[in-house]
């Protein structure tokens, strides 16, 4: 049936059929009185009779009859109407009607009985469940789960869009008492939401049950176990090892753990997934309890762990623990990584690695890469995109070692910064090969399994110079002193990553020590890799270690001009009023962290200015970091810098960049200059608020 606007209905189908049948016994009546009239006029007359009787029950059906028949089924509408809104909304499964702004237009019984308060419902639904919001409300015919918890109870909400009726097909006559279902309050509306809520509580503690009695493994090392307590006497070494192990026996215990040392500083645990959320809250104290245990016994060790997560059977949890422990050395250790089929978590590496004083990894890591680029006709090495002096240094460095092995070697090198531009210039000339750099095109026709590439002062696949060179050959070698992240080139046969280092062209200085009789370097080549070194540490300032400056007497014996290099990196007047200019803009954030905008595209070289302006803010009393935002090729770079009491690498890390505890960066995509602060403001928040708790937790 469909209603007219003055109130009738038009009757159609079967019940259309069944009211015209009168009709269509007349019109018979009639044609068979007709031609009964052929043949007998007596008949005919008699048959006439009939037809006005029946023409008079015809307009009484029609007139009368309809009128009591429109009456009952209005009436029958309505009675079923009404048993159908009892039955919604005396059923047990809670139901409600939502409109496209969230408010809550109609709901059964059960409904009304799970939530705290039906006001607060009408006026929006996200006011009982907190993440449904009409944002979050699904296209036409669609439906969309979330899972939400009221008081102790945990409820699965499937929303469903449906399209309503048109207003102009709504009866004038209609009153809101009259409309018995739900549908017929909210006629006039294009489309409403319908929520239904199942109570998954069961489900829900069934699910937590099992997954807490998961078994995790674990792997536990201490750092520079045999440079720490060996460095003892053997009273001492005892003491502090006892002590040690008690610590993490104690963590293990804590955890009901079952753990096995297999080596003296080695340990593998296993553990129920029940106690992760207790560690991951503690912010793995362990690694702090270990390192102040040792720091009292005058030595200088840490702590580093590695768990593997999710995974379809046991084997593939020590396998991702595997992967965790090497992700968590790889990024200087002190620290514990969680990781699962497909993410990872950080945890501590809130101080530098300890440095290793001898240099039996980088002979080690030398006599490796000899016999890699022995076994290979030739060798391209690349560094990180937008390549500065560090990154182009240790390509010259690797240069060296390839021609000391007799290999034809190659640069690649794209845009870089401008100060790389006085170094790279003065390679031109007789001394070196007119092919010693190419463009990322060059190189991608040279690359092939008879090449060694050999990727420096960057770790991550996306962020090298040439990422398709990775593709096109099994023979990757990757020197990196940047922290080791989840997204790091994974199919590189040698990884030499040692965050303590200063640079890359300090790791690859001692390297060419150990290749062959250590040939002596050229004027160009040292202060190649001597500029790297000055550049990485802010001139000696940062991140310097006695390998730092024996590597930089091994550069001056060699030639290196520190105070040639001091003019070449000296600033544009220009340029020094440009970065006066981004100081003014600082903002002092939370009474210590340095937040400002280098926003001057006029500047010779608008990155390395950020930077400079992130290390003149350290200079200011009271900043215990900055930020310094640099918007440049479409996107906003920014420079992180600290001195010793925030890890900045960690900061950035969050907004997709990496780096060091005292010197990081990021690349921003997608935001202004507004929305790249706040995305700062908010990790520094974030960091902060976990840095109250863990002293809160420490006090208690």
């Amino acid at each position: 049936m469909k209603k007219k606007k003055r109130g009738k209905f038009l009757i159609k189908g079967h019940l259309f059929v069944l009211g015209i049948m009168p009709l269509a016994f007349f019109i018979l009546i009639v044609i068979y009185s007709l031609h009964i009239n052929l043949y007998s006029k007596k008949a005919f007359l008699v048959g006439l009779i009939y037809i006005v009787i029946a023409g008079l029950i015809n307009l009484y059906i029609y007139f009368i009859n309809n009128r009591m028949l429109d009456s009952e089924l209005v009436k029958y509408a309505q009675s079923f109407g009404e048993i159908q809104g009892d039955i919604i909304n005396n059923m047990t499964l809670p139901f409600a009607i939502i409109s496209e702004d969230g408010h809550m237009l109609w709901s059964n019984k059960e409904f009304l009985n799970i939530i705290s308060s039906k006001k607060a419902a009408k006026r929006n639904i996200s006011n009982v469940f907190a993440d449904i919001t009409p944002r979050s409300f699904p296209g036409l015919n669609k439906d969309v789960t979330f899972q939400e918890t009221l008081g102790d109870k945990v409820y699965k909400v499937v929303l469903k869009r449906i399209p309503m009726r048109s207003v102009e097909n709504v009866d004038e006559s209609d009153s809101e008492e009259d409309a018995r279902l739900p549908f017929d309050k909210i006629a006039a509306i294009d489309s409403c939401v319908l929520m239904t809520v199942y109570d998954y509580t069961d489900f829900y503690v069934l699910e937590r049950k099992v997954k807490d009695e998961n078994l995790i493994v674990g792997l536990m090392y201490i750092d520079n176990y045999e440079e720490t307590f060996t460095a003892n006497d053997d009273v001492t070494q005892t003491l502090s090892v006892a002590i040690t192990e008690r610590r993490i026996n104690s963590f293990m215990s804590n955890i009901d753990a079952i753990s096995r040392k297999f080596e003296k500083d080695k340990y593998l645990f296993v553990f129920r997934e029940k106690y992760l959320e207790d560690i991951k809250e503690g912010n793995f104290s362990i690694i702090e309890e270990v390192q102040e245990t040792i720091n009292n016994s005058q030595t200088a060790c840490t702590l580093s762990v590695g768990i593997g997560t999710g995974g379809e059977n046991f084997a593939m949890r020590y396998n991702q623990a595997r992967a965790a422990i090497d992700l968590a050395l790889g990024r200087g250790g002190n620290q514990a990584v969680i990781k699962n089929d497909d993410s990872e978590e950080f945890f501590g590496g809130k101080q530098v690695k300890v440095e290793r004083t001898t240099r039996v990894k980088a002979r080690i890591k030398a006599h490796a890469l000899k016999e890699i680029i022995e076994s290979k006709e030739r060798v391209v090495v690349m560094g990180h995109q937008m390549g500065d002096t560090d990154s182009f240094g240790a390509c010259v460095g690797i240069y060296k070692i390839a021609k000391i092995l007799g290999r034809k070697v190659y640069i690649v090198l794209g845009e870089c910064s401008k100060s790389v531009y006085p170094i790279r210039d003065s390679f031109a000339g007789n001394k070196y090969d007119n092919d010693m750099i190419i463009d990322n095109e060059q190189a991608i026709n040279l690359v092939d399994e008879d090449t060694a590439l050999v990727v420096v002062d960057v770790n991550k696949a996306d962020r090298t110079q040439c990422p398709e060179l990775l593709n096109q050959t099994d023979s990757i070698v990757v020197i990196d002193h940047h922290r080791q992240e989840g997204n790091s080139i994974d199919n590189a046969i040698l990884f030499y990553i040692e965050p303590y280092s200063s640079s890359a062209c300090e790791m690859i200085a001692e390297i060419s020590q150990y290749i062959d009789n250590g040939d002596k370097l050229t004027i160009e080549e040292a202060n190649a890799l001597y500029a790297g070194i000055m550049i990485d540490t802010n001139y000696f300032t940062n991140k310097c270690g006695v390998r730092t400056f024996e590597t930089m007497a091994f550069l001056k014996r060699n030639g290196a001009d520190a105070v040639k290099l001091r003019k070449m990196f000296r600033e544009d007047l220009d340029d020094y009023r440009l970065k006066a200019s981004a100081i003014q803009t600082t903002e002092i954030y939370l009474d210590g962290y340095a937040i400002a905008v280098s926003d001057h595209k006029e500047a010779s070289d608008p990155t390395v200015l950020g930077a400079k302006v992130a290390n003149a803010l350290l200079e200011i009393n009271g900043v215990k970091a900055s930020f310094v935002l640099t918007p440049y090729n479409n996107q906003i770079y920014v420079s992180a810098r600290s001195i010793d009491e925030v890890n900045v690498g960690v900061l950035m890390e969050k907004l997709g960049g990496g780096g060091h505890l005292n010197m990081a960066g990021a690349q921003i995509k997608g935001d202004d200059i507004d929305g790249a602060i706040e995305k700062i403001k908010d990790v520094i928040n974030k960091a902060e608020e976990k840095a109250k708790k863990a002293e809160s937790k420490r006090n208690k």
